[in-house]
């Protein structure tokens, strides 16, 4: 693609998100003002044991499937490209258990295959989630130990042993991909029991950023308890560089240093942290680490994940669907914040003491429970979006709950084991577009009539009425309202939009006005604000937005009559 073509695509898509940035900012303002409003997007989601994986709007209506020719084995992905991450049941597989896969492949809109990768032998098979890290994936996946080495490591067993490790998987440009990081938790362990042996410590409760061998004594999931840990969820958080998995057998979330080498990985300093692949953060069951406290994971977790810090409330947190929560039939989302300290790049913990907090930070009590898979996610308006999977006696159902804890979507009888909701101006909801079967049922895409105008006051109506009935179409009314503000002359200029950096507000005034200029992000969050008193003439001012996200900003420009002007700005660095 030539550099010229690449500009044009990229304004392409900067002018959709300018489009989708007024529908996030108007449900926020909702949420503010106390309305249950379900956000606009899409779920995507594939039936457990099926082979066809479904995209449906706001409004439970298809808009695209993928139609494949083996069954999912756990979880599914969209990419910013709007390509599909898929793990799938490879056929052949020797070692098998809970969720087994040994494949994982990246599928183009039009169902043909970008790259497939095969993770399957006597010895390692990949397993349960799978996670982006920027165009690459992250999966999980089992290494068998024999009975030998785990009972030469501390721990005593007559079976085999299947630790669980992460490799990240990067496409080769030739219909498969490269094993470019990993991670073992196997060089992570430590014991207690026999000083003769390796990773011998005194004192287990001295090194929580080591896992005890022996902590886990019931046997598991696969043939002769190979899963040991059964690690079913993983995440991967892009500020922080790090990683978050569960383990249902542990009760316990754990976090890791994704910044090393694979060398480092595998050692005990380097990377960000200057722990190597040491934990840095483990939390729900300190008596795994010989700590006393409150166990909050009483049985299953998984789907460990970090809520998206962009302003949405408890945004940062880390949020976990604990099967047992509430009781044994009932699940809670349970959201935690963590000790992070940025000054350190380490998790703060009082020597001697279990890692804060010694409680759950937020809870939401399901009004639909699952035993096992599952999953959820805290949408940008700050309602709650949940995966119930089916199995085990589980709901099968996906829905949204409010603030209030009022169901506002669904339940949608998915019967996945993981789902998920996308934004519309997620840019793989974007790509998809003209591939969906379907727009007009969503309202992500809704266009303007042309009939409809303005009428005078920034405010869309259809004049087909007569009396001024104002539209629901955000988009309408932003236009109406940036064209308005008639006492600054027309002459208000903001350049360059896009921008990597610094941006000019340029406008004159012919009379003496009280200016108000407000900046806000996506979120609708006024990250500047200036008063200008008693102005005319011309006025010209540079905004630099380096400190600050790439993604769209509103700038507003107010009167004292009340007039507004609207430009929406993309900050691309």
């Amino acid at each position: 693609m030539s550099s010229n073509s690449f500009y044009i695509c990229k304004l392409h898509l900067i002018k959709q998100e300018m489009k989708k940035t007024i529908t996030i900012l108007t449900l926020i303002l909702s949420m503010q003002i106390g309305y249950s409003q379900s956000f606009n997007g899409f779920a995507l989601y594939n039936k457990a044991g099926d082979q066809t994986t479904y995209l449906i709007d706001e409004n439970e209506n298809i808009a695209h499937t993928w139609n494949l020719n083996t069954e999912c084995n756990y979880a599914v992905q969209l990419k910013e490209n709007g390509n599909l991450i898929r793990g799938t049941k490879n056929n052949g597989n020797i070692l098998g258990g809970a969720a087994e896969g040994g494949r994982v492949q990246e599928i183009a809109p039009d169902g043909s295959v970008v790259w497939d990768f095969i993770y399957s032998t006597d010895s390692t098979l990949s397993h349960h989630d799978l996670t982006l890290v920027g165009d690459n994936v992250l999966i999980t996946a089992w290494e068998v130990k024999t009975a030998a080495e785990v009972s030469a490591a501390g721990y005593n067993t007559n079976s085999d042993k299947w630790p669980t490790h992460f490799i990240e998987l990067e496409d080769n440009g030739q219909g498969g991909a490269n094993i470019v990081w990993e991670w073992h938790i196997w060089d992570h362990m430590c014991q207690d029991v026999d000083p003769n042996k390796p990773n011998y410590v005194s004192n287990i409760s001295n090194h929580p950023e080591l896992i005890d061998i022996n902590m886990i004594q019931s046997s598991g999931g696969g043939p002769g308890g190979g899963d040991w840990f059964h690690v079913n969820g993983v995440d991967y958080n892009e500020d922080l560089d790090q990683i978050v998995f569960s383990s249902r057998h542990a009760s316990e979330i754990f976090i890791i240093d994704h910044s090393t080498t694979v060398t480092e990985a595998a050692s005990h300093s380097g990377g960000n942290s200057g722990m190597g692949g040491d934990i840095l953060y483990r939390w729900g069951n300190p008596s795994n680490y010989g700590m006393s406290g409150s166990q909050i994971i009483d049985n299953a977790v998984h789907d460990a994940r970090w809520i998206t810090d962009d302003g949405r409330p408890n945004g940062g947190f880390l949020q976990v669907f604990n099967n047992s929560g509430v009781s044994n039939s009932q699940s809670a989302i349970d959201g935690i914040e963590t000790p992070w300290d940025a000054a350190t790049n380490t998790y703060l913990r009082t020597p001697g003491q279990a890692f804060t907090p010694a409680s759950y930070s937020t809870r939401y009590e399901c009004a639909y429970s699952a035993s096992g898979q599952s999953a959820s996610d805290r949408m940008s308006n700050g309602n709650v979006y949940v995966n119930a999977s089916g199995g085990q006696g589980g709901a099968g159902v996906m829905y949204e709950v409010d603030s209030l804890d009022n169901i506002i979507w669904g339940p949608y009888n998915a019967q996945s084991h993981k789902g998920f909701r996308y934004e519309c101006n997620y840019p793989g909801i974007i790509a998809l577009e003209p591939f969906m079967t379907n727009t007009t049922t969503t309202s992500c895409f809704t266009s303007v009539p042309e009939s409809w105008d303005c009428d005078g006051q920034g405010n869309c109506f259809d004049p087909g009425t007569g009396n001024g009935q104002y539209s629901s179409i955000n988009d309408c009314n932003l236009e109406c309202q940036s064209t308005s503000m008639e006492d600054i002359n027309n002459s208000i200029f903001i350049y360059p939009n896009p921008t990597n950096s610094i941006f000019t507000i340029e406008f004159e005034s012919l009379s003496s006005d009280e200016i108000k200029i407000g900046i806000y992000n996506a979120l609708g969050q006024e990250i500047l604000n200036r008063e200008i008193s008693s102005f005319s003439g011309e006025f010209k001012e540079k905004i630099n937005l380096e400190d600050y996200s790439e993604g769209v900003y509103i700038v507003n420009i107010i009167s004292d009559t009340g007039k507004l002007y609207t430009k929406r700005i993309s900050y691309i660095k």
